[in-house]
């Protein structure tokens, strides 16, 4: 699991590589914690996962996690990318309807 990031002024982007699964769900979290809490004033945040290669419903908890504390600052969040094996996990837990397409 890797994680990269660009930020421009209004936008935070996140690039997921790998697998999101209990394995690398904690270090995710606290790579993506530590860059989101240190970029809250973001229009927005978007989660591209075409370097993803395998997510289970961990990865989901992980996202409505970084979805949830988001919202508190009123920073909407999106997904991009994702591969036909991430999306049927993403489409089956709901995530669109609170995380769209980008």
């Amino acid at each position: 699991m890797e994680i990269k990031f660009r930020k421009t002024d209004t936008h935070l982007t996140f690039y997921v590589y790998g697998e999101l699964d209990e394995c690398s769900a904690s270090n995710a979290k606290n790579i993506l914690d530590k860059v989101i809490n240190e970029n809250l004033n973001m229009k927005s945040v978007i989660f591209d996962l075409s370097g993803l290669s395998f997510m289970d419903s961990t990865g989901v908890g992980l996202l409505i996690g970084r979805y949830k504390k988001l919202k508190q600052f009123n920073v909407p969040v999106y997904i991009s990318g994702a591969s036909v094996s991430a999306e049927k996990v993403i489409e089956l837990a709901g995530l669109y309807r609170i995380m769209p397409k980008f």
